[in-house]
């Protein structure tokens, strides 16, 4: 006995949803739309991200060493000892210095540069090229390079100024001899944003001030420089937060020195986890300056959010 089909619906009756399989999670559902293509990085995330905060939390109140043998739990120990380590405060404050020195300069020459390279008339790429290219080197390449630069015998800047500076010797010298590699090779970077920011600034914005009388310097503090506003905004917090972990070229110009007047704060915690062995001490320290870094980008979101808010009460 065959089974008879179902009478068809009506003219311009709804449409039914076709019946769901029974037995279907909603996870075999996911994957079949698609959840396999992300399986793989959620794999790598969970493993070389979630894992490592989580282990990392639970180092942090542990005593324990980079073997793990004779692990003691301490709970808040290792904080508590944190908010009495003079080193630790030594090293925050040469980072927060390092911080503060390199953001305003990095802000000025990248605009500086991007202008440049926007306004000029003749080979654009190669400027653009030059300004950019210092970005690419390796940190190892950085270094080798300005350690020449900076030695006080023949170092190429002592020669051209024909006097034997310290840069690396005295510690008001050799942070902002940091501060300098830093600008040079990180620059590159921001001024590509800044670039960008300015290419899409409407011409016409320029022509209407240039018709009502405004000058150069008119037409960019007041068409310029607030419609590249956000981007300022980013490369300002971008800078903040990459300078706050800075490690690669002072350790590898300097070591930190003198004195461990340069050492940045990164540099404090891989001592003491690899050199003094103490795995747990170090993870309380690198969610010190976790921490920090995640209140930097709060302060930033809000930032953000309450002159979004004004904008629109405004408008």
């Amino acid at each position: 006995m065959t089974a008879l089909a179902p009478a068809p619906a009506p003219p311009g009756a709804p449409e039914t949803a076709p019946a769901r399989r029974p037995g279907r999670s909603r996870l075999g559902r996911i994957m079949q739309h698609g959840g396999w293509f992300v399986a793989p990085f959620l794999v790598f995330y969970g493993v070389f991200l979630v894992w490592p905060l989580v282990s990392g939390l639970w180092y942090s109140l542990n005593e324990t060493n980079l073997a793990g043998i004779n692990t003691e739990f301490i709970g808040l120990d290792n904080y508590r000892e944190a908010l009495n380590d003079d080193q630790l405060w030594d090293s925050l404050g040469n980072t927060l210095t390092f911080t503060a020195m390199l953001t305003p300069l990095i802000v000025a020459v990248a605009f500086g540069l991007a202008l440049l390279a926007h306004n000029i008339k003749h080979g654009k790429w190669f400027w653009r090229l030059a300004f950019f290219a210092p970005f690419l080197l390796p940190s190892a390449v950085l270094a080798d390079l300005w350690r020449w630069l900076y030695e006080p015998d023949y170092g190429l800047f002592n020669n051209a100024l024909n006097e034997r500076v310290p840069w690396l010797l005295e510690g008001d010298w050799a942070m902002f001899s940091m501060v300098l590699a830093t600008l040079w090779w990180t620059v590159g970077f921001s001024f590509l944003l800044y670039l960008a920011a300015l290419q899409a600034i409407p011409d016409h914005l320029y022509e209407a001030a240039a018709l009502d009388g405004a000058g150069p310097w008119q037409r960019m503090w007041h068409i310029t420089v607030p419609m590249v506003r956000n981007i300022t905004g980013l490369i300002v917090v971008l800078q903040i937060l990459a300078s706050l972990q800075v490690f690669d070229q002072i350790f590898l110009i300097n070591e930190g020195g003198p004195n461990n007047e340069t050492r940045p704060v990164v540099q404090y915690i891989i001592q003491q986890g690899f050199t003094g062995y103490r795995i747990g001490y170090a993870s309380a320290l690198s969610y010190i300056v976790f921490v920090l870094i995640v209140a930097v980008t709060l302060v930033r979101l809000w930032l953000v959010r309450k002159r979004t808010d004004e904008k629109g009460e405004t408008r």
